[in-house]
């Protein structure tokens, strides 16, 4: 890839971040990008996606040292934590 600009356009920002000039767009109406206008195009500071990509990729990073969730006994069954539980004699037509 050539030397990427400071200050970037919608292509230029797009190439460099390796997603497509529409997902970039719907980053930036969503506000989840740096991102300014000048005039009536939208303009990326290198230095800026640079840090956004580090707080991105570090709060992937903790997400990813989760402890995992334990998982809960029913009536002997393991039942994962996400499912609502149901006591046995609560199911209809089960004895």
């Amino acid at each position: 890839m050539a030397e990427s600009r400071e200050v970037m356009n919608i292509k230029e920002a797009s190439d460099y971040l390796g997603v497509s000039p529409d997902t970039l767009y719907k980053y930036v109406y969503e506000e989840k990008i740096p991102a300014f206008k000048l005039g009536n195009r939208w303009k990326f500071k290198k230095s800026k996606l640079d840090q956004w990509m580090d707080e991105k990729s570090t709060v992937r990073e903790e997400r990813g040292k989760k402890k995992p969730k334990p998982a809960h006994f029913v009536a002997g069954e393991t039942v994962e934590a996400k499912h609502v539980r149901i006591r046995r004699q609560e199911i209809p037509g089960r004895s």
